[in-house]
């Protein structure tokens, strides 16, 4: 059996009572490091991730998955972690984005929705000797390379 697949049975069998938890991610390297990636619509506390360790590590050893020594680790995405889901899209409305785009460009700007394939951002925009304005201003998915939350000090 697939590692990977049965471990995202298990997960999606200790959160299927928490709609609000969804897998951002799972890897699995060498069959040796397994790496869970939780996310929630109002964020995912340090119960979360245990409770789901917990569960997926008493079936990896019950159900013989793994024959080696292997690590496993379950965690949120951090401010460093781009996202990848359209739930992470939407749970992040409000907040600024930091765009690479595959041209190479860097957009920067708040995310005011995600729809299909696009996401809508009010962009700040400078034009030489005129003060800055935001513009809206949306953006096809495919343009994309990667998206991070920025993190605000203000």
């Amino acid at each position: 059996m697939n590692v990977e697949k049965r471990i995202r049975e298990l997960i999606e069998e200790k959160i299927a009572d928490r709609p609000d938890l969804f897998i951002v991610e799972i890897k699995v390297a060498n069959n040796s490091k397994i790496m869970i990636l939780l996310d929630g619509d109002e964020g995912v506390g340090i119960h979360d991730c245990a409770m789901v360790s917990r569960h997926v590590g008493f079936h990896l050893e019950e159900e013989n998955l793994i024959d080696k020594a292997y690590h496993l680790e379950v965690g949120s995405p951090g401010l460093d972690t781009p996202l990848l889901l359209d739930r992470q899209y939407k749970k992040n409305v409000g907040r600024v984005l930091i765009i690479k785009l595959k041209d190479g460009k860097q957009l920067e700007g708040n995310l005011i929705s995600q729809e299909g394939d696009t996401i809508t951002i009010n962009e700040m925009v400078k034009e030489k000797g005129k003060k800055a304005k935001e513009v809206e201003r949306i953006i096809n998915k495919n343009e994309i390379s990667e998206v991070k939350v920025g993190v605000s000090f203000k």
